[in-house]
């Protein structure tokens, strides 16, 4: 790659660093970085976008050179919301509230990811905070019935699912694994 023989010594992962040598074209910079950010991973426009203004590329070239990327379909932030939905609730367990915010840290609108998020299984939702649970019982064989309940709650709670949901399914694990539930009740919201 030319950019790279050409930056040499004073660059950085993103391109080549502003202080050495002749200024370089704003808009090849702004592609450079962008391509070097989507190389190790998808990202957001926004990502990106934070990235170029990070690095002095004017608004407008990284507006540009966004736009472009988004018509060749290097950047599409709905498939990377599929994908992070995806991936997050399959290997963490998070419900739809936790993947929402996480969706939002990265810079993809609330219409977009409410979309993706309208496309989970609510059946699968509920079978990823049953597994959950029935893996943090195995570990709260010594505590007592109270702290399991508020322990696994909990826990529910901090991967975004509502709290009728997390008392019912909490209910329902524990009775399976024969603890006594009783007065065990999802509060009023």
């Amino acid at each position: 790659m030319a950019l790279s023989r050409r930056a040499g010594r004073g660059s950085t992962a993103d391109g080549p660093d502003p202080g050495s040598g002749p200024p370089a074209d704003p808009e090849s910079v702004a592609r450079t970085i962008a391509l070097s950010r989507l190389t190790s991973q998808p990202r957001t426009r926004a990502e990106l976008a934070d990235t170029m203004a990070g690095r002095l590329v004017p608004d407008d070239v990284a507006e540009r050179v966004l736009d472009r990327f988004e018509e060749v379909g290097l950047v599409d932030d709905a498939a990377f919301a599929r994908s992070w939905i995806e991936s997050r609730q399959a290997g963490r367990g998070l419900a739809r509230r936790a993947l929402a915010q996480e969706l939002r840290r990265k810079g993809v609108s609330d219409e977009v990811a409410r979309e993706a998020l309208d496309e989970i299984d609510t059946d699968i939702e509920e079978e990823a905070a049953r597994e959950l649970v029935r893996r943090k019982l195995r570990s709260l064989r010594s505590v007592d019935h109270q702290a399991r309940v508020r322990r696994l709650t909990g826990m529910l709670a901090r991967k975004g699912y509502p709290a009728g949901l997390a008392f019912r399914v909490v209910r329902d694990e524990l009775d399976r694994f024969g603890d006594d539930t009783d007065g065990l009740t999802a509060p009023i919201d």
